[in-house]
C-alpha cells in the first residue's frame, strides 16, 4: 500500500476544495488544484520547529533557502541563476497581477493562449490592461501554440505575453523549438515574457523534459520573468512561498516597485518548509510522481471510453482536461455535481465551453469511484 492511498478527512477544515461550496458529504470535490496528500514528514518537522519557537514575527528569506534553490535550478535545467534575481513572494497569483500592472501603463495590452488558468485573465483586469487572447490549437494530441495567431495579435500597445508552461489547463509541457519561436516573436515586439512554472515538477511523462523560459538563452533571459514555487509539488500551496526570477534589473525594479507596501514577504512557516521540501524530500516527489502517472494513466483510460468525453494525455500537471462531444448536455459541470463529482467549468479558461478541469491528484480509490460516477452521469 502506497502512502498516497490514505484517505484523510478534510472536511470542515475551512478546505477551499471540500468546503467552500458547502456541498454534501458525499460529493466527491476534484475542482481546486491542491493534493489530497499529507505533506512529506521532513516539512511538518521544519513547521513544528518553527511552531515551538513560538514567536512569529517579521522573516527573510534564509540564505540556505536561495542557496537550494539556485543549485536545484543548475542541477534540473543546468540554467546558472543569481541571488540578487530573486524575489520571494506569498503565492503566484498576486505574482501574476503584479506583474501584469509592472509592466507597461494602463490601457497597454497583454496576450496570453487559451485555454488559460483564470487569474491570468482576472489579473490583466486588475491591472486596467486589455486582454488579447489567441488559441492553443491541437496537433498529435497536444495542445500548443498557433504562431499564425500570435504573431498577428501584437499591436503596438503590447507589453507583455503570460505564458503557462506545463500549461494549465491542457497540461502541455512546451518543446525548445516551441519556445525559441515564442521568445523570437517577443523579443522582435518588444514584448516581456512572464512565465507561470508552477507545475514544471508534475510531470506525467517521464520522455518530456521541462524547460524554463528564461534558461533559451540571454535574450529570453533578459526579456522574462520566470515564476516558481514548491507550492503545487510538495503541496504546501496554502503557505504561500512563491519566487520570481526576474534577470533584469530594470524588468526588476519595476516588478519590486509595483509590490511595494501591498504585497507581503512570506512568513517563516513558509520559508522553512520551502527549504526542507528542496533539501530532504527528492524521494517522497519521485513516490509521488509515480502515484500520479499510475492515476493519470487510469482516467486516461477511463474517461476516453466513456461515451462523448475525450481527453488527451497530459505532459505535465495532475488536472485532465476533458471534452463533453455531446451537444444534447448544456452543462456538463451541473450534470456530474448530480452525480456526485465537483468539477471546475472549462468557462472559468476562457473560450472552453464543453470542457471541464478535473483534479486527480488524490487516492486511487476516490479517482476510482469518482470515474464510476462520471460514467452514469453520461449513460
Amino acid at each position: 500500500m502506497s502512502r498516497f492511498d490514505e484517505v484523510i478527512n478534510r472536511r470542515n477544515t475551512d478546505s477551499f476544495k471540500h468546503d467552500f461550496w458547502g456541498d454534501d458529504e458525499n460529493i466527491i470535490p476534484m475542482p481546486v488544484a491542491d493534493m489530497d496528500f499529507r505533506c512529506p514528514e521532513p516539512i511538518l518537522d521544519a513547521l513544528r520547529k518553527v511552531t515551538e519557537h513560538g514567536i512569529f514575527g517579521y522573516s527573510f528569506c534564509p540564505p540556505a533557502l536561495e542557496s537550494v534553490f539556485i543549485e536545484r535550478i543548475k542541477r534540473l535545467y543546468n540554467w546558472t541563476i543569481k541571488p540578487e534575481w530573486l524575489v520571494w513572494l506569498p503565492g503566484l497569483e498576486v505574482a501574476i497581477t503584479n506583474t501584469c500592472k509592472a509592466i507597461g501603463e494602463k490601457g497597454d495590452s497583454i496576450i496570453t493562449p487559451t485555454p488559460i488558468y483564470h487569474p491570468f485573465h482576472l489579473g490583466i483586469g486588475h491591472a486596467k490592461r486589455k486582454i488579447i487572447t489567441t488559441t492553443l490549437i491541437e496537433e498529435k494530441a497536444r495542445l500548443t501554440f498557433n504562431f499564425d495567431e500570435i504573431e498577428r495579435s501584437f499591436d503596438k500597445k503590447s507589453r507583455l505575453f503570460l505564458l503557462c508552461n506545463p500549461q494549465n489547463p491542457g497540461g502541455t509541457v512546451f518543446r525548445k523549438d516551441e519556445l525559441e519561436k515564442l521568445s523570437e516573436l517577443c523579443v522582435k515586439n518588444n514584448v516581456v515574457v512572464c512565465s507561470d512554472e508552477i507545475h514544471c515538477d508534475l510531470l506525467m511523462n517521464n520522455d518530456v523534459k521541462h524547460i524554463p523560459f528564461a534558461s533559451l538563452g540571454d535574450e529570453a533571459e533578459q526579456n522574462s520573468i520566470t515564476l516558481m514555487s514548491p507550492s503545487k509539488t510538495f503541496n504546501i500551496a496554502g503557505l504561500g512561498c512563491s519566487v520570481a526570477i526576474i534577470p533584469n534589473l530594470e524588468i526588476r525594479k519595476k516588478f519590486n516597485n509595483e509590490k511595494a507596501g501591498i504585497i507581503p514577504f512570506p512568513t517563516r512557516h513558509s520559508y522553512e518548509a520551502a527549504l526542507a521540501a528542496y533539501q530532504h524530500c527528492d524521494k517522497w516527489h519521485q513516490e509521488l510522481l509515480s502515484y500520479l502517472q499510475a492515476n493519470h494513466e487510469y482516467l486516461l483510460d477511463k474517461i476516453n471510453k466513456i461515451k462523448g468525453l475525450k481527453m488527451l494525455p497530459l505532459e505535465g500537471t495532475y488536472l485532465a482536461w476533458i471534452q463533453c462531444e455531446r451537444p444534447e448536455i448544456k452543462n456538463i459541470r451541473e450534470l456530474l455535481l448530480v452525480n456526485g463529482v465537483r468539477v471546475l467549468e472549462g468557462e472559468k479558461f476562457l473560450g472552453a465551453n464543453g470542457y471541464f478541469r478535473l483534479n486527480f491528484a488524490c487516492p486511487k480509490s476516490i479517482l476510482i469511484e469518482a470515474v464510476n460516477r462520471i460514467e452514469i452521469a453520461l449513460r
